[in-house]
C-alpha cells in the first residue's frame, strides 16, 4: 500500500480523496493555485505545493507541475479527481515515466474512452448500442452544417473532450449550427485544450442513466448499480440520485452487463462510469443508448456509495495499489435511497446566472465530511452529508467550476430522502452571492419529481418562464403571518426594553398588519393579534412553537400539532428589511413587510419610486470575460439578434437584443473583464 499520495485536484473533491486517505493511514499532499491558497483541501493535507497563478491553464493542467511536486514530497501516486488531468493520457504516461502510480485507469482505456469520437467507434465496433451521429473529424462551421442536415434535427454538437456540460450546444436548425459550432470548439479548446467537435442525433425527452463500474488489474470488473442523472439545466447534472425510478432489475442487469463487457473490452480498472440514454417515448424501458464513459470518478459517486456501501475512492487506491476487488458482483446489494443536490454559485431569480465573490456567511445543516461513526458513515449525520471545499469568508472564483457543495441525504425510501433534502436546504445558509438552495428545494417538492416522471428536459418544461421561488401554500403563508407577528413583537419589546429616556408611554403593539409578496405582482395582506393565549391570524388562531430572540439569522418552527402528536417543523431564514423581513423556507423567499396596524392604512397612500428605465443599455449580468462583439456603433439590430458573448465559469453566454433598436456607443472591448451590472454598450 501506498505511504504517501498526491491529490493533483482542488476543491471538495481534493478534501473527499484526503478524507478516504487519512482513514486508510496514508500521508496526502495538496497542490494549490495563488486563488486556493487558503481553501480548505489545503488544510486539511500534510502537506502543500504552490503551483502557479490561478488560471488552471497556469496550474492545475499543468503536468510538468505536478509530477515536480511529487519529486518534492516523495509522494508514491497520484489521484486525479475528476476535470483537469482526471483523463488525460499524456499525464499517465508521464507519470508512469517517474514510476509514480496513477489511481486511475490504464492509459489504453483513458484512451479509447475519454475521446468521445474514439469511444463511439469502439463501442459500435463491441456491437453496443450508440446513437445516430458523425464520429468523424469535422473540418468547419459549412461541414457541420451539411452533417447536421444529413442526420435531421435536433442535432447535439459536442466537445470530444468535453464533459460537465461544457462544450455543447443543442441544434434545432442550420442557423443554430451555423451559430454555436465555433462556440462549442472555442469552449472544448478552453476548457480542455481540444477543440474537435462531433456531432450526434438529440434524443428527445430522453433519461440519462449511468452506470457506476469498479474493475482491478486482475480482470475483475462490476458494476454498482445505476444513478439516475436526468435533471440536467444546460447539459450539466443539477440533481443525481441512485437507484433511479425508471430502472427495473432486468433493465439494470442488462444495462450493467453491457458496459462491464464494454470496460473488459479495454482492459479497464478502476472506478468508472458509463453514461447511457433512453428515449422517453421507450415504453418498455429495455432501449438504451451508449453516450460516453467517463474514465474517473464522478462527482456524484457518493449516492452510489451510500446504497453500495462502498468507499469508492478507497477501492481506486487499493486498485492502483495492485489488490484485487474483495466482492464480486453477487456481494452488490441496493439499501435505501440516496439523492445529491449541487448547490451552485448561480443566481435562478436571474436566469441562473453564474454568481461569483465572497461567501459572507456560509453555514451547511450538518458539519462538512462528517460522519456518524458507524460502517455507514459515508451517509453522513442523520442520513445528511455535505460535500464541499469552501469556507466562510472565502471566495467563490470566477476561474473554477461554480459548485459550492453538494447535499447528499440517504433514507430508507425515495420519499424519505427527498424530504430530508428539504429539510436540510431550509437549513443551508448561503450569503454574499446567488446561490440555488431555493430551486433545489422547489425540486425536491415537485409533483413530477416526486413521480419519478423525469427526463432531461424536466427544468426547461416545469420553468420555462424561469423560477420565481417554489408554490406556497395559503396555509403557510399564514403561518410565516404568526411567525412575522412573533418577531416584529419581540424586535419590539426589546427595544421598548433598551431605549430608558422616552418621555410618556412607549407603545409595544401586539396588533400587526403583515403583507407578505411583492405588491406590483400581488400581495396577501394578513391581520396579525397577539394575546397572552394565542396567536390570532385575521381572528383565526394559528397553533404555533418556536423560541427568538432578536437578531437571530435562523429559527425552527413547528405548527400545526393537535391531540398530541408532533406538527410540522420548519427551518426559517431570516434576513432584516427595511420595512420588516425576508423569510426563507421551503424553496422561496417571502417578503413581509410588518406595520403597526394603526399605521398600515397610512401606507396605501405613500408615492412609489419608479425604477429606472434600463431597456436602452446592454448590461453584463454575471462577472465575466467579454470573448465577442457581434456589433458595431451605428448598427441596427433586431430582437433576438446576439450583441455580446461573455465568458463566465468556463462556459458561454450569448446577450441578445430584446427589441429593434440602433447601437449607440460602446463601452467595452472584447477582451476585457467585466463586473456584474456593467454597460457594455448603449442602444437608441
Amino acid at each position: 500500500m501506498f505511504s504517501k499520495i498526491l491529490i493533483a485536484n482542488r476543491g471538495e473533491i481534493a478534501c473527499r480523496v484526503i478524507k478516504t486517505a487519512k482513514r486508510m493511514g496514508i500521508a496526502t499532499v495538496a497542490v494549490y493555485s495563488d486563488a486556493d491558497a487558503r481553501a480548505p483541501f489545503v488544510r486539511m493535507a500534510d502537506e502543500a505545493v504552490h503551483i502557479g497563478p490561478a488560471p488552471a491553464s497556469d496550474s492545475y493542467l499543468i503536468a510538468e507541475k505536478i509530477i515536480d511536486a511529487c519529486k518534492q514530497t516523495g509522494a508514491e501516486a497520484v489521484h486525479p479527481g475528476y476535470g483537469f488531468l482526471s483523463e488525460r493520457a499524456s499525464f499517465v504516461e508521464a507519470l508512469e515515466a517517474e514510476n509514480i502510480a496513477f489511481i486511475g485507469p490504464p492509459v489504453n482505456a483513458i484512451a479509447a474512452m475519454g475521446d468521445k469520437i474514439e469511444s463511439k467507434k469502439l463501442a459500435r465496433e463491441a456491437g453496443v448500442n450508440v446513437v445516430p451521429g458523425f464520429v468523424g473529424e469535422i473540418s468547419d462551421t459549412e461541414h457541420a452544417v451539411e452533417i447536421s442536415n444529413g442526420i435531421g434535427y435536433p442535432v447535439m454538437m459536442k466537445a470530444s473532450a468535453g464533459g460537465g456540460g461544457k462544450g455543447m450546444r443543442l441544434a434545432y436548425s442550420e442557423a443554430d449550427v451555423r451559430e454555436g459550432f465555433e462556440a462549442t470548439k472555442r469552449e472544448g479548446l478552453n476548457s480542455f485544450g481540444d477543440d474537435r467537435v462531433f456531432i450526434e442525433k438529440f434524443i428527445e425527452n430522453p433519461r440519462h442513466i449511468e452506470i457506476q463500474i469498479l474493475g482491478d488489474k486482475h480482470g475483475n470488473v462490476i458494476y454498482l448499480n445505476e444513478r439516475e442523472c436526468s435533471i440536467q439545466r444546460r447539459h450539466q447534472k443539477v440533481v443525481e440520485e441512485a437507484p433511479s425510478p425508471f430502472v427495473t432489475p432486468k433493465m439494470r442487469k442488462a444495462m450493467g452487463e453491457q458496459c462491464v463487457a464494454l470496460s473488459q473490452a479495454v482492459n479497464y480498472h478502476s472506478a468508472g462510469t458509463v453514461e447511457l440514454i433512453v428515449s422517453g417515448a421507450d415504453t418498455t424501458g429495455e432501449s438504451f443508448y451508449f453516450l460516453e464513459m467517463n474514465t474517473r470518478l464522478q462527482v456524484e459517486h457518493p449516492v452510489t456509495e451510500a446504497i453500495a456501501g462502498v468507499d469508492l475512492v478507497e477501492q481506486m487506491i487499493r486498485v492502483a495499489a495492485g489488490e484485487k476487488l474483495a466482492m464480486t458482483q453477487d456481494d452488490v446489494t441496493i439499501d435505501g435511497w440516496a439523492i445529491e443536490n449541487r448547490v451552485y454559485a448561480e443566481d435562478p431569480y436571474r436566469g441562473f446566472l453564474p454568481s461569483t465573490g465572497r461567501l459572507v456567511h456560509y453555514q451547511p445543516p450538518v458539519e462538512p465530511w462528517a460522519d456518524d461513526g458507524t460502517a455507514n458513515g459515508r451517509r453522513g449525520i442523520d442520513g445528511v452529508r455535505v460535500d464541499d471545499g469552501v469556507f466562510e469568508g472565502g471566495e467563490v472564483s470566477m476561474f473554477y467550476d461554480p459548485m459550492i457543495a453538494k447535499l447528499i441525504t440517504w433514507g430508507e425510501t425515495r420519499d424519505e430522502a427527498a424530504d430530508l433534502q428539504v429539510q436540510a436546504l431550509d437549513a443551508f445558509r448561503v450569503e454574499g452571492l446567488g446561490h440555488n438552495v431555493d430551486f433545489l428545494s422547489a425540486i425536491m417538492q415537485h409533483p413530477r419529481f416526486r413521480s419519478g416522471e423525469l427526463t432531461t428536459g424536466f427544468i426547461a418544461e416545469e420553468y420555462p418562464d424561469g423560477f420565481e421561488g417554489a408554490a406556497t401554500s395559503d396555509e403557510l403563508k399564514r403561518v410565516l403571518a404568526a411567525v412575522g407577528g412573533v418577531i416584529a413583537t419581540a424586535d419590539a419589546d426589546r427595544a421598548r426594553r433598551i431605549d430608558q429616556q422616552l418621555d410618556g408611554d412607549f407603545y409595544a403593539p401586539g396588533d400587526w398588519t403583515i403583507r407578505i409578496g411583492d405588491k406590483a405582482d400581488g400581495s396577501s395582506s394578513y391581520a396579525v393579534r397577539l394575546t397572552e393565549d394565542a396567536i390570532l391570524v385575521d381572528d383565526e388562531p394559528v397553533d404555533l412553537e418556536m423560541q427568538y430572540t432578536p437578531g437571530e439569522p435562523m429559527v425552527q418552527v413547528e405548527h400545526g400539532g393537535a391531540d398530541g402528536e408532533d406538527g410540522d417543523t420548519l427551518t426559517l431564514q431570516l434576513k432584516p428589511s427595511r420595512t420588516g423581513y425576508a423569510i426563507t423556507t421551503r424553496g422561496a423567499t417571502h417578503q413581509l413587510r410588518i406595520l403597526q396596524t394603526r399605521i398600515a392604512a397610512l401606507a396605501d397612500h405613500m408615492i412609489e419610486k419608479e425604477p429606472p428605465d434600463l431597456s436602452k443599455m446592454l448590461i453584463c449580468p454575471m462577472p465575466g470575460l467579454l470573448v465577442k462583439l457581434h456589433v458595431g456603433e451605428g448598427d441596427e439590430v433586431q430582437p433576438g439578434q446576439p450583441l455580446a458573448t461573455v465568458e463566465a465559469m468556463k462556459m458561454e453566454n450569448i446577450l441578445r437584443a430584446e427589441k429593434q433598436a440602433t447601437v449607440g456607443k460602446i463601452n467595452a472591448g472584447e477582451g476585457d473583464s467585466l463586473a456584474v451590472d456593467e454597460v457594455i454598450l448603449e442602444l437608441e
